[in-house]
């Protein structure tokens, strides 16, 4: 490869970008209805619903989608549904999800998505914390759901998209044929979405993201999707860009869409592209991702590390079996670490772009490495291992506890400016959280809003991440990050995923204690144990190394992929009690 595919085009988007905000601006205008009314473009596919049987799969156009929305707008309406409510959606990855989105933000009313992995008391919690007047749901949630409005006094109503769900069904096959709704005319600062954190660091919170928010999205999705096929040409100054002709661009992510990953990294920028995105209910597996990407020729995809790790143990040589069309890999919601960095580039063909961002702030460091070419004046190499660089339009720091800036090397708190580097408001903010203006306040210090996850800084502005602020521990006086130790466990070919815990010591403070989840084909056994340690020892520095390994099952997860280690944390403070 020669030196000119190299080049670090970071500091110049960064100095060309410019954030383009209209006063007026709603989410679902842009992802349907102005696809829906463009000419040949609205009979283009929207969504593509996966089936095991190939010749049960369903295509939905731009138009179906638009016409689909406007007649549930029109059931919403009737059950009372009014601007600025909070309508909860309730549903799995289908045509209906993205439906029932267009639907409710159209109207000016804010959309509260659940996942269908909440059990009752999360759900619970939600409903009647958001004070939601409606839920749409289907065979799956509707029963929980609908055992829970007598506790829930504002939820008057369930929608159902199948057949005996809800109090009153909507069939989006039939009623696509209702007048057209009139779209809001909402402001771009105006709530659109109201979705809660995965309850990681404690009891969750309503995030409250406004319809700017989208557009705030958009620098970060585009660079770490590649371009998702765009001329760079245009796209490099603009944010956008041309189409090729005969460009071929298909979108696909396990994450569900009732989550910001799912819904903010994926749904809806695919959408606002106007491209087709592969929807798919079912459990993941290694088996189904890449049957399915071969299937449907994806080409761009957000698969967080676990499942790539999962995707690399069933798969060392994925080529040998499958023929991809893979032009970019995003991960977040972990560290992707070296070894599947490593996987992605040699056996996959693509340079995993690693991207970093919660709730409150999406999509605001990654990288966007072009696999390898950057020679278009876009782009800049990533370095295995890290979380990448500020994404254009984004002011990224790492800070100490009094809000300043901290010396390259030295680990703080990864903040966002509430402007970019040119001094202009930046629109990934959001509102704040829902009924806790406390809480909101102390998300920031001065102008910076605190992610609450550590990194260190490198000469070149790449982030290494440290883990959460509660995960970095300390044990016999040293500063423990889980996700170099855990990272390391995972290339070991007995380890199919791993999460690392301080154990409370009456000597050390702390002892470093590993969680593991083991590949087929492998037993627990004083030996495995031994050879773990010895294989960390041999990569990291001796007090990094697990002085306890305990074989699990299955790993605590969030509905957003995320290892719960405070679940493990807090069961290792009580059994030492």
């Amino acid at each position: 490869m020669s030196p000119g595919h190299l080049s670090d085009n970071h500091a110049q988007m960064h100095r060309s970008f410019r954030w383009s905000v209209p006063a007026n601006f709603n989410i679902a205008d842009v992802c349907s209805r102005r696809w829906a009314a463009s000419s040949p473009h609205g009979l283009q596919t929207a969504i593509v619903t996966h089936h095991e049987d190939p010749l049960l799969q369903t295509t939905h156009s731009y138009v179906q989608l638009q016409q689909a929305a406007d007649a549930l707008s029109h059931v919403l309406s009737q059950q009372g549904v009014k601007r600025g409510d909070r309508v909860a959606v309730v549903l799995a990855q289908r045509f209906e999800t993205a439906v029932a989105y267009m639907a409710v933000l159209q109207m000016g009313v804010v959309v509260m998505p659940l996942s269908q992995l909440f059990g009752p008391e999360a759900l619970l919690y939600r409903l009647q914390d958001s004070g939601a007047v409606v839920a749409v749901v289907d065979a799956v949630s509707a029963t929980v759901v609908s055992g829970l409005k007598n506790e829930c006094p504002a939820l008057r109503v369930c929608i159902g998209v199948d057949i005996q769900s809800g109090d009153v069904f909507f069939d989006a096959q039939t009623l696509q044929h209702a007048q057209a709704w009139p779209m809001a005319n909402t402001l771009a600062t105006d709530a659109a979405v109201l979705i809660y954190t995965s309850g990681t660091t404690g009891p969750p919170k309503g995030a409250l993201i406004p319809h700017h928010a989208l557009i705030g999205n958009l620098s970060g999705f585009v660079c770490s999707q590649n371009w998702f096929g765009f001329s760079t040409s245009s796209a490099a100054s603009t944010g956008h860009g041309d189409l090729p002709a005969g460009s071929h661009a298909v979108f696909w992510s396990p994450a569900d869409w009732t989550w910001t990953g799912g819904l903010m990294d994926a749904l809806l920028p695919t959408l606002y592209f106007g491209r087709p995105i592969v929807a798919w209910a079912g459990r993941f597996s290694a088996d189904l991702a890449f049957e399915l990407m071969q299937q449907h020729r994806v080409t761009h995809t957000f698969l967080f590390p676990t499942a790539l790790k999962a995707m690399m143990k069933a798969y060392p040589s994925p080529q040998a079996r499958f023929q991809l069309d893979l032009q970019a890999i995003m991960s977040a919601g972990e560290a992707v670490g070296d070894a599947v960095f490593a996987y992605c580039r040699d056996e996959l063909g693509v340079t995993v772009n690693e991207m970093f961002g919660q709730t409150e702030i999406n999509y605001i460091v990654g990288n966007c490495a072009m696999n390898g070419d950057t020679s278009d004046g876009v782009g800049w190499p990533a370095k295995p291992g890290s979380m990448g660089r500020a994404y254009p339009g984004h002011r990224v720091a790492v800070i100490d506890e009094d809000g300043r800036e901290c010396a390259d090397g030295v680990p703080g708190d990864v903040a966002l400016h509430r402007c970019d580097v040119h001094g202009k408001p930046d629109p990934i903010f959001f509102l704040g959280y829902w009924n806790q203006p406390d809480a909101t306040e102390r998300k920031f210090t001065g102008d910076w809003c605190r992610t609450g996850d550590l990194a260190t800084r490198d000469a070149d502005g790449y982030l290494w991440y440290q883990g959460r602020a509660d995960d970095v521990f300390k044990a016999a006086g040293y500063r423990i990050g889980p996700s170099e130790i855990e990272n390391c466990l995972v290339k070991h070919p007995a380890v199919a995923n791993a999460a690392v815990v301080p154990k409370p010591d009456a000597e050390r403070g702390n002892l470093v204690k590993a969680y593991v989840v083991l590949s087929a084909g492998f037993a627990p056994s004083d030996e495995l144990v031994t050879q773990l340690q010895q294989h960390v020892r041999g990569l990291l520095a001796p007090y990094e190394y697990p002085k306890e390994i305990e074989f699990i099952d299955q790993l605590p997860m969030t509905t957003t992929g995320k290892v719960q280690r405070r679940v493990l944390r807090l069961r290792e403070i009580e059994r030492a009690k």
